[in-house]
């Protein structure tokens, strides 16, 4: 794959193209893949409930062996992830429509259960939706280190500009640290009052902590306790980190005016199909194009969305990504090295 500059104007006639995004609204609408799914997000989150209870009651009832401790990290990782899809479901709308019971899902399984700020999460996740990839507008762009077109390389400065310049083999490593890079997000919006009912959400995320930590040091001798959170945090990070990596970055990029709702979505995006165990691993996220044209799908009907999404694009000429997923993260390594090559000419001549 080619890296793309970042454009200014759009490549299609603005008025063909709303016409276009109403039609294929009206195709997913009548498959019926905009339905509410109410009855498999409630058998969901009693799944994912009782797998996290699994994991903790294996912890209390194990003899702190270092393979017992290293298993119930993982199999929380794994289910905590299923949280954070959950949290994501809940800030899209595709569990419930009412605001009251969204709020309340999602302060239950990002403050409570992760330590995560849902009132920072959902603002900079749908402003991020509303203007992806855009180098000015997208906050999943302008919050990183590293950098995804050579347009930003001006901005890093020491210590940013070494890891932005070495970023094409730093990123996958620091990947690890994502589920702590987020909980710290979200407490620095905090410490700024950026979100509604910041007391809530910073005593929701204290009791958290205080559960979290207790637990642990209350079940494990103080170095198992370790073990263990070196293991479910890094891991964690990585799943999480692998599984929203891949969907934009190495497609086209922008600055100045807006496109069309149908071209920011599809043109900056790439659906990955794979298994249903891909599917749950991705939290749906793997079919990034149908997710981001209609967020408010329930996410199993993704998979669904996607014969219908790609077969639309190739009518109407739409370019439209599907990689694999080994070759999605070979192109994201091969995106960051290209990106970042301005900074190590800088180096190499300083």
């Amino acid at each position: 794959m080619t890296d793309s500059p970042a454009v200014n104007s759009s490549p299609y006639e603005p008025g063909a193209v709303e016409d276009d995004f109403r039609e294929l609204t009206r195709r997913v609408t009548d498959a019926g893949l905009m339905r509410a799914r109410k009855g498999q997000y409630v058998t969901a989150i009693v799944v994912v409930w009782l797998m996290n209870a699994v994991g903790w009651a294996a912890l209390a009832l194990g003899d702190g062996a270092w393979w017992q401790v290293v298993l119930a990290a993982v199999w929380l990782a794994v289910w905590h992830e299923q949280l954070a899809f959950l949290l994501h479901d809940a800030g899209h709308r595709q569990i419930t429509r009412s605001r009251k019971h969204i709020r309340a899902l999602g302060l239950i399984h990002g403050n409570l259960m992760l330590g995560v700020c849902f009132g920072w999460w959902e603002q900079h996740h749908n402003r991020h939706h509303n203007h992806p990839n855009h180098l000015e507008l997208d906050p999943d762009i302008l919050r990183r280190v590293a950098i995804f077109a050579p347009e930003q390389a001006q901005d890093r400065k020491g210590f940013a500009r070494f890891l932005a310049a070495n970023q094409r083999y730093l990123f996958f490593p620091l990947l690890g640290l994502e589920a702590v890079v987020l909980r710290i997000a979200g407490v620095i919006a905090l410490r700024r009052r950026a979100v509604r009912q910041p007391l809530l959400e910073g005593g929701l995320m204290a009791l958290h902590a205080v559960m979290f930590f207790g637990a642990l040091f209350l079940l494990l001798p103080w170095s198992s306790a370790l073990l263990f959170l070196a293991v479910h945090q890094v891991l964690l990070g990585y799943l999480l980190g692998l599984a929203f990596a891949v969907n934009h970055k190495g497609l086209p990029t922008r600055v100045g005016k807006e496109w069309s709702w149908l071209e920011r979505q599809v043109l900056t995006s790439r659906t990955l199909p794979t298994s249903l165990v891909g599917d749950f691993f991705y939290g749906g996220l793997n079919y990034q194009i149908e997710h981001h044209l209609f967020p408010g799908m329930p996410r199993s009907a993704l998979r669904h969305a996607y014969p219908v999404v790609k077969a639309f694009c190739a009518e109407r000429q739409i370019p439209y990504v599907e990689t694999g997923v080994l070759e999605s993260y070979r192109d994201l390594a091969r995106h960051l090295g290209s990106a970042s090559e301005v900074l190590r000419g800088r180096t190499a001549t300083a």
